[in-house]
Formats: C-alpha cells, sequence, structure tokens
C-alpha cells in the first residue's frame, strides 16, 4: 500500500522521466516536488525498498515496473475524474486539476471501474490527454504542436500541452477548445507568431500558444 506522498513522488518521477522509463535526478525531482534535495533521497530510498523505483546514489531515479504500472493507474483515476467534473458536474477544464489531484488517490479499484463505466470509457481527459485503460494501455492520437502546421492547413484542436488555469483561461476568452476548426493564415518570422482563422475571426497568438496547442490535421 502506497501513501499519498509517495503516489505524487511516482507521479513525479514517471512525467520527468518520459513515463518513468529514463533516469531523474533527484534535484529535478525536488524541484517539481517544492522540497528539498535530501527529502527527495529520503523518499526514493523508501520506494526503492518497496521495489518501486530503481535507484542508486548519483545516477538517478527510474521507475520499476511495478512503479510505471502504480503511476500508471494514478494517472488513469486523475483523468477519469476529470472527464466525471466535467461532464457530468459541470466543471470547466480550467477548475478540475486540483481537484482531481485530491480524488486520485482514492484506492477503490471497483470505484474506478465502476466510473469508467458510468463514462462509457472514455479515451481521453477533458484536455485531450490519453486515458490509460484497466489494462495500463494508452489509445494513441496523431498530433502535432499548431506551431509546426503550415500556412493555408486547417486543423482541429485535439490536446493542449499547457494544462494551468491561465492557459485554458486564455483559450476560453478566444473560444479555442478540443474540436475547434483552425486554420493557419500567416506566420511571423521576427517572433514566430502565427495569425489563425478560428469561428471566422482572425487571432494572432504567440509562439507559446501555438507550441502548447495540440492538433490534428488529418
Amino acid at each position: 500500500m502506497t501513501t499519498l506522498t509517495e503516489e505524487n513522488y511516482i507521479k513525479a518521477i514517471y512525467h520527468l522521466g518520459k513515463h518513468g522509463t529514463e533516469n531523474v535526478s533527484t534535484n529535478a525531482i525536488a524541484q517539481e516536488m517544492d522540497t528539498k534535495a535530501s527529502s527527495v533521497t529520503d523518499m526514493v530510498k523508501k520506494l526503492a525498498e518497496k521495489d518501486l523505483v530503481n535507484y542508486k546514489k548519483y545516477q538517478g531515479v527510474s521507475l520499476t515496473q511495478t512503479g510505471v504500472l502504480t503511476a500508471v493507474n494514478i494517472v488513469r483515476k486523475h483523468r477519469l475524474w476529470e472527464v466525471f467534473l466535467v461532464n457530468k458536474l459541470n466543471f470547466s477544464w480550467d477548475e478540475v486539476h486540483d481537484v482531481a489531484e485530491q480524488l486520485e488517490h482514492i484506492k477503490s479499484p471497483k470505484l474506478i471501474d465502476e466510473l469508467d463505466a458510468f463514462l462509457d470509457f472514455p479515451t481521453h481527459d477533458p484536455h485531450g490527454d490519453p486515458i490509460p485503460d484497466k489494462d495500463g494501455h494508452f489509445s494513441k492520437l496523431d498530433k502535432v504542436k499548431l506551431s509546426k502546421v503550415a500556412v493555408n492547413t486547417t486543423c482541429t484542436c485535439v490536446g493542449v500541452d499547457d494544462s494551468s488555469s491561465d492557459f485554458l483561461k486564455y483559450l476560453d476568452k478566444h473560444n479555442i477548445a478540443l474540436g475547434s476548426k483552425i486554420k493557419v493564415m500567416a506566420t511571423e518570422p521576427f517572433d514566430e507568431s502565427i495569425t489563425i482563422l478560428i469561428d471566422g475571426v482572425h487571432l494572432s497568438v504567440s509562439k507559446h500558444v501555438s507550441n502548447n496547442l495540440f492538433v490534428r490535421t488529418n
């Protein structure tokens, strides 16, 4: 049985280490968790004793197979709860992350399986991120960043790379959501901003915005 704090560390290592397969430094984990490197070292030693991480001093930390499965299960719960909050409780997509952070630590497998079925087995959360099934398999979605789309190409918004509340509120302000049709009209070499057409309105977006929007071009 893992504690809430242990699960937060496992999830951090999973995201920092490209799904837990690459070594992550204790300093990087400390920055992600907003804590001291010495505290991280103490925690990863505990996780290693539970066969959840691989850890050797000065060589970084990666997840074991058990650790990866644990992390994927946490991610599954988090994203299912986000779908539930948006689809059933009328939360907006910029409100759900912090609530789902709390709900993801519920231990009942039956509850999560029933939640999955109740939601009709969604494959993606409200931000476009894939939801793993109960066996840990992710559905694949062909996507590119808007910044990589050629001029005069029409694409569909399918996700965000920045799920912060401020960024999502910016998108809401400009009526950009999952499923929105976007046509790239022009690019500005000076600052790499681009002009897009969405709902008949021309909008100039910064490089930061275009780098954090995922789209499908076919």
